[in-house]
């Protein structure tokens, strides 16, 4: 049997009106988030909430990492940093891909997830038969569903954490019924113009804003629809949003008879970041916004994978530089070819930006590496995000009040960018279908100047006074009003955790 790893444990508080005795029951969830900084950001931060809460629920989050990946060993080392042996909140790290066997194939991380099945069952079976809380189930990433296997073998509730939006639950969930009840080939759609009624959208979803790994070929369609098949296996399913943004798919998921139980119960967000000691570079970001105007600088990031060859990084500088706009730029270098490593900031991002950009700029705009960005996106300077439309990103923004531009890459991106720019109204599209593979080694698209420089006029325009930056306005202060006390995502919040401890026999 492997032997459990080392853990510690992080701080956590108690609401004052938790009312709690000795003779209530105790349940203990345990969280198994995928193995991005993102998505374990998330699942930390809900974690936090479910305890604040309710004083009967404790909780451990298994913790996964890729080597080589700075981010989230940066995260993970200040999670453990602040330790508290009497907190309910603990940390386990598991192994990390340098201390296993090397997996080599295109389902490496599927392969990775799968390969900590062993170690999770272990772990688990120890925490039944040590823990003083009664284990009332897992809750896992929902790339993480191979893990509903271990928990019903034994006999624990499985429930899912869905770190995107309720819109992109309910198209998988769709695809899924197209492709395993239906009978469906999905390939049909790949770079079809062909437009799809869905039911979580009010409007047909143009098949080019499905994720690529469900229409690019049969069996990779199969695998991963097969990994999002197992979500009706589950006893409920937690999405990271608020009712009052995804009213329309959030209704389509509630009244389906074939999906679990949804909770509603975002924005989960890191709220404490603004709050954190900064590094050098981020002061030196934040004392460059401090100097800015107000709403009048674009901020482009791209997330933690996102980065460009330098024929398209050229195309963005000469669009900044032809737009006249104030701007911040978080650029980063793709990571070297057939290595398994992550994005980093240039030693010289002159050496990809076109001759003298840095120069004919320096009082307009800012060049920098990885950027603090809820910090900057709550900046009073920031006016517009050209972002990559990351589930995460897209609420931060939100929950600021920063209208977006759209540059989706990956994943369910595009969907996200059709979402946010048709549905809901609340983005420009500089591209709505972009697509790139991982590694930028194979361009399958690309942006001229003209339409990046014109989605950031549009989205600047008016200097934010526009119907567009009115939603996201209204939309920031419901963001707010659904984590209060009486508030949507509160009582969703509620609601889980009296099922959780329902369920313990």
């Amino acid at each position: 049997m492997l032997s459990q790893p080392s853990t510690t444990t992080t701080t956590t508080t108690t609401t004052s009106t938790s009312i709690i005795t000795s003779k209530m029951k105790k349940a203990e969830l345990v969280f198994i988030p995928s193995p991005r900084v993102s998505h374990l950001m998330s699942t930390v931060e809900m974690a936090k909430l479910l305890l604040q809460k309710d004083a009967r629920m404790s909780i451990t989050i298994l913790i996964m990492k890729f080597p080589n990946d700075t981010v989230l060993e940066s995260y993970t080392q200040k999670l453990f940093a602040a330790t508290d042996p009497g907190s309910r909140l603990r940390l386990i790290n598991l192994p990390g891909q340098d201390e296993l066997k090397p997996i080599k194939s295109e389902t490496f991380f599927f392969d990775f997830i799968d390969s900590q099945a062993m170690l999770v069952r272990n772990i688990l079976s120890n925490m039944m038969e040590s823990s003083d809380s009664q284990l009332a189930g897992i809750v896992i990433d929902m790339f993480c569903t191979s893990f509903i296997d271990v928990a019903n073998e034994l006999g624990l509730n499985s429930y899912i954490f869905f770190t995107s939006g309720a819109a992109c639950l309910s198209l998988f969930l769709h695809l899924v019924s197209l492709f395993f009840e239906h009978n469906q080939d999905l390939t049909q759609y790949k770079n079809s113009d062909v437009e799809l009624p869905v039911p979580c959208f009010s409007i047909p979803v143009p098949a080019k804003v499905l994720p690529y790994v469900f229409v690019e070929d049969a069996s990779k369609s199969k695998m991963f629809l097969g990994y999002f098949k197992k979500f009706r296996e589950t006893n409920g399913i937690m999405v990271n949003t608020f009712s009052e943004l995804e009213s329309y798919a959030i209704q389509a998921l509630s009244t389906d008879e074939n999906t679990p139980k949804i909770y509603p119960v975002g924005p989960i967000l890191n709220l404490n970041e603004n709050n954190s000691p900064k590094n050098e570079s981020e002061e030196l970001i934040l004392d460059w916004l401090d100097k800015q105007s107000e709403s009048s600088v674009v901020f482009l990031c791209f997330g933690s994978m996102g980065t460009f060859d330098e024929c398209q990084v050229k195309e963005i500088a000469t669009a900044l530089e032809n737009s006249g706009q104030r701007f911040l730029w978080s650029l980063r270098k793709p990571p070297p070819k057939d290595k398994m490593e992550f994005p980093e900031a240039y030693d010289d991002p002159q050496e990809v930006l076109p001759d003298g950009f840095i120069e004919r700029t320096k009082e307009v705009g800012k060049v920098i590496g990885w950027a603090p960005q809820m910090a900057v996106l709550s900046h009073p300077a920031v006016g517009g995000f050209v972002s990559h439309c990351g589930w995460n990103s897209t609420l931060e923004s939100v929950w600021c009040g920063v209208p977006m531009a759209t540059w989706p890459m990956f994943a369910e991106q595009q969907l996200n960018a059709f979402q946010l720019v048709k549905d809901l109204g609340i983005a420009e599209a500089i591209r709505i279908d972009y697509r790139r593979d991982f590694k930028v080694e194979n361009p399958v698209d690309f942006v001229p100047s003209e339409d990046i420089e014109s989605g950031i006029l549009r989205l600047m325009g008016n200097n934010g006074k526009n119907e567009m930056k009115q939603k996201v306005t209204e939309l920031k202060n419901k963001s707010r009003m659904a984590l209060q006390e009486g508030g949507s995502s509160y009582t969703a919040q509620s609601l889980f955790i009296e099922d959780v401890i329902n369920s313990i026999a």
